[in-house]
């Protein structure tokens, strides 16, 4: 008896091991930059999947953030993207995870404030 549990432990050690190396393996970072009145990248492409945003504050002078909203007729931001605090005059901050599905979407900056970009998930 104490072997079957010495295995079946074993099993389920080996089984919640993989899935949690699996899925900290699909979590992607995007870096985006920005400087006085506009992000860097203007635009994306990424693959379905969970992500990390990672914004940059490059010298604009003054704290920054991130909205990242489907671009259909829907006006709900993604709550998720947004940074964890605003992004102080040249650091860095970072989202909590999102999952994209397939479609296009907008992002930009309300307090730097720049132009809608648009990111595309294929």
């Amino acid at each position: 008896m104490k072997k079957l549990i010495a295995v079946v432990v074993v099993v389920v050690v080996i089984v919640l091991g993989f899935a949690f190396n699996t899925s900290a393996q699909e979590v992607k970072t995007v870096s985006l930059e920005q400087t006085k009145g506009e992000f860097t990248q203007k635009q994306i492409t990424l693959s379905e999947g969970t992500y990390i945003f990672e914004i940059a504050n490059n010298n604009v002078g003054h704290n920054v953030g991130f909205v990242l909203a489907p671009k259909s007729g829907v006006k709900a931001h993604i709550k998720n993207a947004y940074v964890k605090e605003q992004v102080k005059n040249n650091t860095k901050q970072t989202s909590k995870t999102v999952t994209l599905t397939k479609g296009e979407y907008v992002y930009f900056c309300p307090l730097n404030p720049t132009p809608q970009y648009t990111l595309i998930v294929e």
